[in-house]
């Protein structure tokens, strides 16, 4: 009887626990077994001041980000005196370091001259933006739900642009055109709520602004649009709301940018394993709008892949799904209405989106090729075999030689003479051509052992082609 009684206890403890993970993807969360990250949204200076702490990118972007190009302020390409290239700055690995064969390849490869020079705008002359045109009626009901909000040349312009080359190009001569007339910095999802309900009651356009890395011009304000303009910046909207361990998924605020997102995880032992090449500044809501992709989405999957739930703010109301299960079968699938939307149909505010334990093991590696021709068929024959590592880019030869350019000075005699060897076997033994080869580089990550077998099956398979 006691053996019985036993037996049926277990029983019933498995059941609740089968229950509990089923209600966990039904409502999001389970409760007990979930990491609560976050509190409510609340407004205040006190919240605005926390929201700050710890994020990389600060409500006034550019006190750190350069307002006519790419990334910080501080990290540029110089040449000194001797027309040796210098990388500034002091965040990333090349920092600091000087590049000695930058200068060669630049005025080889675009027949351009050093001594030609065409300097960018060095400051936003705020004279030539033009005045905002505000709906008075739309600001002071603003006013009243404490949502900061700006009308300052600076945060106007910073959010009237991605990073397509036109638009970078203007911005480096100074030329503004149409920009919003208003900057607005939501809390969180019941703010933007608010904002869209005053723009429909007052007629007045909203252009979503995540990371501000677009490159399809959906953030360039129509030049003929004579209704007030606001952009709403989602950039306080930047926290893990909770992480369910027991299903693997996290709750997050959209406007969160893709390295915060990852520090944030990683510091609880997860990762989302989702990294476009724009993840240092783009936002977790731009993911889902433009339906982005990852460098390591042989493993990890897509945006679409990742994504369980999605909440999004329209003029006709909030749309989410009625549950967070994995996958429904209710009809068409109301996600990839949202996704790639690219704004235009609302504001994503927060997803519910697929997460993994950090891996175990990583592993770089790289092949080269004696043309782009072997190095196709060789990712052809991997992709047939079904085992491509979390990451495999093909670079061409212009791709190569430029990687090649931004080599730093090496200052040990041992890497100069492996660089040398290495040069040596290629060229001479392998008799590639410089100007045709092409490279293949290679990232694995997973358990150790599934690591190295990986690896071995991937190489065998290069050796055939290269």
């Amino acid at each position: 009887m006691a053996s019985n009684s036993s037996g049926g206890s277990d029983r019933q403890r498995v059941a609740q626990q089968r229950l509990r993970i089923i209600t966990g993807h039904l409502q999001g969360r389970e409760d007990g077994d979930s990491t609560i990250i976050a509190a409510e949204c609340k407004a205040g200076s006190q919240t605005d001041v926390s929201r700050e702490e710890g994020k990389t990118v600060p409500r006034r972007r550019q006190e750190i980000m350069k307002w006519n190009g790419w990334g910080y302020n501080d990290t540029k390409f110089l040449f000194n005196k001797k027309g040796q290239a210098e990388f500034t700055g002091k965040r990333y690995r090349l920092s600091g370091m000087i590049i000695p064969a930058l200068k060669e390849w630049f005025e080889g490869t675009f027949g351009a001259s050093m001594q030609h020079k065409s300097p960018a705008a060095p400051v936003l002359n705020s004279g030539a933006v033009q005045p905002p045109t505000l709906n008075e009626a739309f600001l002071e009901e603003l006013k009243s739900t404490g949502i900061p909000f700006s009308h300052d040349a600076e945060d106007r312009v910073f959010r009237a642009h991605g990073h397509c080359l036109h638009e970078i190009f203007a911005l480096r001569e100074g030329k503004v055109g149409r920009v919003p007339d208003m900057v607005v910095w939501p809390n969180c999802h019941d703010d933007v709520v608010k904002i869209v309900e005053l723009a429909c009651k007052h007629d007045v356009c909203l252009i979503p602004y995540g990371g501000g890395t677009s490159v399809s011009s959906g953030l360039e304000c129509p030049t003929e649009e004579t209704r007030c303009i606001v952009s709403v910046d989602t950039s306080q909207m930047n926290r893990i709301l909770w992480i369910d361990e027991k299903n693997l998924t996290a709750h997050v605020e959209a406007g969160i940018v893709g390295q915060d997102l990852e520090r944030l995880l990683n510091e609880s032992g997860y990762c989302t394993g989702h990294e476009p090449d724009s993840m240092e500044f783009s936002s977790l809501g731009g993911w889902v709008a433009t339906r982005a992709s990852g460098m390591k989405k042989n493993i990890y999957g897509n945006i679409e892949d990742l994504v369980v739930h999605v909440k999004m703010v329209t003029p006709q109301g909030v749309i989410e799904k009625s549950c967070r299960g994995p996958r429904m079968s209710t009809g068409p699938d109301i996600h990839h209405f949202i996704m790639g939307s690219e704004g235009t149909l609302g504001v994503v505010t927060e997803v519910t989106m697929k997460i993994r334990p950090m891996p175990e093991y990583q592993k770089y590696g790289s092949v080269v090729f004696p043309n782009f021709e072997q190095g196709v068929a060789c990712l052809r024959e991997v992709a047939k075999q079904r085992c491509a590592p979390a990451s495999i880019r093909l670079m061409d030869n212009e791709q190569f030689k430029f990687g090649h350019a931004l080599k730093p000075q090496v200052s040990s005699m041992f890497t100069s003479f492996l660089d040398g060897l290495k040069t040596f076997y290629i060229t001479k033994f392998k008799g590639f051509d410089p100007d045709r080869l092409c490279v293949a580089t290679l990232l694995f990550e997973g358990g150790r052992e599934k690591v190295l077998q990986h690896e071995k099956q991937v190489y065998d398979i290069a050796a055939k082609f290269g």
